[in-house]
Formats: structure tokens, sequence, C-alpha cells
């Protein structure tokens, strides 16, 4: 008799999980289903704000370079090396965070990623050596890799077509208004704290994203749809994603466009401030114009999409920054200084906002691991740029020529690859 009701009980107990798993399955597939055709304003701003973090922890921090560099009798290449290994973190952190997701499901890897981050922002704030400060930056980069490898892969799980085209969009406007609001904050800093208080700042989003996660993002992979297979099945799906031709030009030469974007970051504000003598303040302000260039342009893609396709917006966004990159360094060799060199900026910071929500469409598209896919996608967009960026910083201040010429060669290769390797389509219609 004993024996009948442990099995009687056993037989419910499994019959209760099952049900439970249909029932989690089931909810997950309607609010995919039912966001598809429509976007919900929280995920943007959640969303958004996950975007958000890199270009908060870098931006936010630039104008507080020289002064580091000063405090932490550091070099110039040493001190934008903080800056390269925040966005070689980012680059790495990806590879892990993005497979993870497939196989765990999207909330619980995105929430430690969160607490890690923050944990090393608040390390980054007490640090005295440089070295240190380098290794935190890289670990702070890995954690927040989370953020953006998971952010992209919840939009291409709940959302399709032109909607998820238009959710990328505006995923890309509020990255645009987060390095334009950034530098200006982290210059205003610096007029009452140390470069310590950016960090301190930093800490304190990284927990309120956190607990937005935590209280307003749903699960949106079912259990159904997990990938396992551990790190075999992640190099299996790394190899077909490389071997795809049109996902490789998308993602490298998205890749060589943000490049020539880091290489402007990391390196125009030694430029413009020891060269120039533009103070913190105005570096702040001309970082928040070109960002607001970037959501200004990105606003006007996301009413043309539906009428023009996302392969034709990515032309013209490549054109853009490659006819930014030649003006930059024309300004440069020319020594026509601040009055060539912040249209030049503008032109290039500006085609972001056609480049990375198209290209980021075009590569997801069509792929069922999509956090391998963005994983991938922003290993190649952030690898290069900080593998490149302290090799152009080794240059120094005195000239303005070296990073003229490295802008200029990674914005043309942006267009070279692009129309080698994705052979536009001249289609008006998606």
């Amino acid at each position: 008799m004993a024996t009948h009701n442990v099995s009687t009980d056993q037989s419910i107990s499994r019959r209760n999980t099952a049900d439970t798993f249909n029932k989690f399955e089931e909810q997950v597939k309607a609010d995919n289903q039912q966001s598809g055709n429509r976007i919900r304003p929280l995920d943007v701003l959640i969303l958004g704000g996950l975007g958000a973090l890199g270009p908060l922890a870098n931006d936010m921090y630039v104008p507080s370079l020289p002064a580091l560099s000063h405090d932490l009798l550091a070099t110039t290449s040493q001190a934008q090396m903080t800056l390269s290994a925040f966005i070689l973190g980012l680059a790495l952190g990806q590879i892990v965070a993005g497979p993870i997701s497939d196989a765990r499901g999207r909330r619980w890897p995105l929430m430690i990623g969160l607490a890690i981050y923050v944990i090393a922002s608040l390390l980054c704030m007490v640090t005295p050596l440089i070295t240190i400060l380098i290794l935190l930056r890289f670990l702070q980069g890995l954690a927040g890799a989370a953020g953006i490898a998971i952010a992209l892969a919840i939009v291409s799980d709940s959302y399709t077509g032109v909607t998820q085209a238009r959710f990328f969009s505006l995923l890309m406007q509020i990255n645009g208004i987060a390095p334009m609001v950034a530098p200006i904050i982290g210059g205003q800093i610096l007029g009452f704290t140390s470069w310590h208080g950016v960090f301190g700042i930093l800490a304190l989003f990284g927990m309120f994203m956190l607990l937005a996660v935590f209280f307003g993002l749903r699960e949106t992979l079912p259990i159904s749809q997990r990938q396992s297979g551990g790190i075999t099945s992640t190099l299996t799906a790394f190899r077909g994603l490389l071997a795809d031709r049109r996902f490789l030009g998308y993602a490298l030469s998205c890749g060589f466009a943000f490049t020539a974007c880091i290489i402007y970051i990391s390196v125009s504000p030694f430029i413009l401030q020891n060269l120039y003598g533009v103070s913190p303040q105005l570096l702040g302000i001309i970082f928040g114009i070109n960002a607001l260039g970037i959501v200004i342009v990105a606003q006007i893609n996301s009413r043309l999409i539906g009428r023009f396709s996302s392969q034709i917006l990515l032309t013209w966004g490549y054109a853009i920054i490659a006819t930014g990159g030649i003006a930059t360094f024309v300004v440069t060799a020319s020594g026509l200084g601040l009055i060539g060199l912040i249209p030049a900026f503008l032109l290039l910071a500006s085609s972001l906002g056609l480049i990375m929500p198209n290209a980021t469409t075009l590569a997801l598209a069509n792929t069922r691991a999509a956090g391998s896919a963005s994983a991938l996608l922003g290993v190649l967009q952030f690898a290069i740029g900080a593998l490149v960026a302290p090799i152009v910083g080794l240059g120094g201040a005195a000239s303005a020529l070296p990073m003229g010429a490295s802008i200029a060669a990674f914005a043309i290769a942006t267009l070279v690859t692009f129309l080698i390797l994705c052979r536009p389509i001249q289609s008006t219609t998606h």
C-alpha cells in the first residue's frame, strides 16, 4: 500500500512538473507572439539601458583620461589601455554570455553579469594603480557584455521583420543619447570631484539596471528552444556563422565602422585637450553634439524602414562614414584644426545611426542561435577596436595625423568590405 502511494505521488509530481513546464512554454511563446506585432515600451527602456552600459562606461569616463593619467603616473598609452581593456572585455564577454543565454535562458545570465559589473565598478573607483585599473576595466567589460549580447538576443526572440528593425533603430537612438549625455556628465563630475566619482555613478547605474531586469524583464527563450551541448555546440554555431559570407560581411564591416569610432573616442580627448586646448567641459559638449547626430540619423532611419530595405539604408551609412573618414584625414593632414575636425567627426559618428541598427538586423536574420550570433557580432565589433586603439595612441598627442589616417583607413575598409561580401540588393522594399 505504501509503495502504491509513493508511486502515485511520484506520478502526480511528474504530471505537475510537466504542467508547469507546458504553462511556462505557452506563456513565453504567447508573450513573444504578442510582442512580435507591437513594441513594449518597458522592453525599450530596459533593453536600451542594457545597451547603454558600454557607451556610458566609455564616454562618461573619456573627459577624465588626462587627469587619470596624471594621478596614477601613467603614460597616454597606458591611460588609453583602460578604455581598450574595457572594450576587449566587452568583446570576449559576449562569446561567453551569448551562448550561455542560448542554453540557460536570458534573465539569470543577464542578472549575474550585472551584479559582477557593479562590483567591478566599485573596485575601479578605489584602485590606486594603473595596472590594477586596467585589469578591473577588463572585468567590468566582461560583465557588461552580458547586457549587450543578451539584449540583442531578447529582441531577436521577441520581435520579427519590420518591427524588429524598428526596435533596433530605437535602441540605436537610446544608445546615441547615452554617449551624448555621458561626456557632459563626466565633464561636470570633474568640476566637483575626481575620476573616482565616475565609477561610482557607473556602479549606481548598474545596480538600477539589475533591479529593472529582476522586476521588469520576462524570460523570452522557451526551455524547448534552448540549446545544449556546451563548448562543442558553441564552436559549431560560430563555425556556421563564419561560413556565412553575408553574416561575415555585415559583422566585419560593422566592426571596422565601430573601430573608426573607437579610435576617435579614445584618441581625440588627448588631441583636442593637449593640441587644441579644449577643456573637459567643452570636450563633453563636442562628444554630445556627435551623439546627437547619431540620435537624429537613427530617428530618420526608423522612419525610412519599410520604404527602403535595410540593405540600401546600410549602404548609405557606409558611404557617409567613408566620407567622414576621408574628411578627418584631409583636415588633420592640412592642419585646419577644430573648425574642420568637428564637422568631420559629426559625419563619422552620425553614420552609426544607419549602420548599427541595419547591420544588426541583417546579421541576425535567419539564425536560430540568436545569442551566439549576437555574441559573435559583438566580438567582431569590439575586439578590432580594442586592439587597434592603443597602437594608434602610441603616436602620442603631438600630431593629429596618425589619428586621422587610422580613422580614414578603417572607414574606407568598412565600405569596401560591405561591397565585396554583402553585394547590396537594389530593392526598395523588404
